[in-house]
């Protein structure tokens, strides 16, 4: 009889999206194999001192946290201090990725297209009008290291742009102002180690009532429309994948990732952001991504484990 692999999942943690983590974690035990597997679940907020009490015996981890302590590099850091292997990128790309402003800076290294920025600061001044004139209206307003567009606003008017600073310097002393791109929302998941594979896109047609793919949007039942396969010319559709692969490449990721991009009304294609750890229910947009290439969810997440552990 073969031995079952020991899995730490590792979900909770102390970030604004600790619901959708466990959420998420559910999932994620339900599609496990129990042949394969045996689960131990620990939460970062309570149970990092068993955790690395249990690290000898343990043959790998799955990281199911989203935001700040969990996807920026400092749980990768920690499993790397344990030696347990772990699904998706290591401390740099995980750290790269989760700021905005240098993963944008990476973009651009490597030729990529996206939306000029500004960057404003805790307790230094900012010029708004100064701003508006450089990026025009509307304007989108987020922090630089939170995940679920938690604190990000939309701003149609110079006079509102103070107040949307502030409420992005609730979850960070560092927000990202950056020019809004009119068009379709599409994002590409990537897997793979030395052989990446693009994914079939997936487009995100929010509600009418959501300004834009928000937190409510994201995780309310039925208030987003996702289309799998994305309906884009083929000329689109493989500029995009191209992208996918080249913003984890410029981020150094490994394993896995979720590059979210706009196609401008022009037709062009403008990249925002990359998901190191993206949602990973069975109807998140990286499984039905996997599942329009011929991936379940579980093959998905048997994937992801073996190559923690090549």
């Amino acid at each position: 009889m073969t031995k079952k692999i020991e899995l730490a999942l590792i979900a909770g943690g102390k970030s604004g999206e600790r619901d959708v983590s466990l959420a998420g974690a559910k999932g994620v035990r339900t599609a496990l194999d129990e042949a394969k597997y045996s689960v131990h679940q620990y939460d970062p907020a309570t149970d990092l001192a068993q955790l690395a009490t249990d690290a000898d015996r343990l043959d790998v981890a799955f990281i199911l946290l989203h935001g700040p302590l969990g996807e920026d590099g400092s749980m990768q850091g920690f499993l790397d201090l344990l030696g347990l292997p772990y699904q998706g990128s290591g401390v740099l790309g995980s750290a790269l990725a989760m700021d905005k402003n240098w993963a944008k800076k990476a973009y651009v290294d490597v030729g990529l297209p996206v939306a000029p920025w500004q960057m404003a600061r805790a307790g230094e001044s900012f010029d708004v009008d100064a701003c508006c004139t450089a990026l025009g209206l509307p304007l989108v307003i987020k922090p630089i290291a939170q995940g679920s567009s938690l604190g990000m606003s939309i701003v149609h008017e110079a006079d509102k742009l103070s107040a949307a600073l502030q409420e992005a310097f609730a979850f960070g002393d560092e927000v990202m102002v950056e020019a809004f791109i009119q068009g379709r929302e599409i994002t590409c998941g990537v897997l793979g180690s030395r052989e990446l594979q693009a994914l079939p896109l997936v487009e995100i047609i929010p509600g009418e009532e959501y300004p834009f793919f928000d937190y409510q949007a994201k995780y309310n039942e039925g208030a987003s429309k996702e289309v799998c396969p994305a309906e884009l010319d083929d000329s689109i559709r493989l500029l995009a994948q191209e992208y996918g692969i080249k913003a984890h490449q410029a981020l150094s990721l490994r394993g896995y990732s979720r590059t979210d991009m706009m196609v401008g009304d022009d037709g062009q294609i403008v990249v925002i952001e990359t998901n190191t750890i993206p949602g990973m229910t069975p109807t998140s947009l990286l499984p039905q991504a996997a599942q329009a290439y011929g991936l379940s969810f579980s093959e998905l997440l048997d994937r992801l484990i073996d190559l923690a552990m090549e």
